[in-house]
């Protein structure tokens, strides 16, 4: 890399970071150094480290949730909104270089010590599951059903990454057109 590092070359890296090292790796100095830079270089875009880590929380929210949402959205014609949000969610397949689920994993742990994080996290699950209800609500189920079958796969969703590694199941593709057909109406 050279020394024009972007706000979002940094912001990506601190990402990464966090999946794969946690919130300790998080230090300016290691950074700069990972990414071959000066610690100027941090600073020419970020006030301080606070600053990076509220601007590293904002652009997960955007990228793990909000994108996905626009996505989504954005496919209103697709008859079936739900299915295709199932099958990204509990496919485990990264989108990007990134895994969503190791940064939720991350943020989570980070959440259990950090009452800002934490804040954000609630948001996050949140905004994820009132969406969840609104797909369950176009597809004809009543809307305080809706918000329990919502979480309920929510939790499903939270919870899959164990029982896949203990061996007990696996996301296959009739497997998930299978569950989200009993959250229909």
């Amino acid at each position: 890399m050279n020394d024009r590092l972007t706000k979002s070359d940094w912001i990506g890296h601190g990402l990464r970071t966090l999946a794969a090292h946690g919130p300790s790796a998080l230090k300016i100095g290691a950074m700069a150094a990972e990414l071959h830079v000066s610690r100027g270089s941090f600073y020419w875009h970020f006030r301080d480290i606070a600053d990076f880590r509220s601007r590293l929380l904002e652009s997960w929210k955007d990228w793990a949730t909000q994108r996905v949402i626009r996505e989504l959205e954005a496919d209103h014609d697709e008859p079936d909104r739900l299915k295709s949000l199932l099958s990204r969610a509990f496919s485990g397949e990264p989108r990007d270089d990134l895994s969503i689920r190791s940064l939720d994993k991350a943020l989570r742990a980070w959440a259990i010590d950090d009452d800002k994080v934490a804040a954000v996290v609630a948001s996050v699950d949140a905004d994820r599951m009132a969406f969840i209800s609104k797909l369950l609500e176009e597809s004809g189920v009543e809307s305080q059903k809706a918000a329990h079958r919502a979480a309920f796969l929510y939790w499903a969703y939270l919870g899959q990454p164990i029982v896949i590694k203990s061996g007990l199941l696996s996301s296959t593709a009739a497997a998930i057109d299978d569950i989200s057909d009993l959250f229909r109406k």
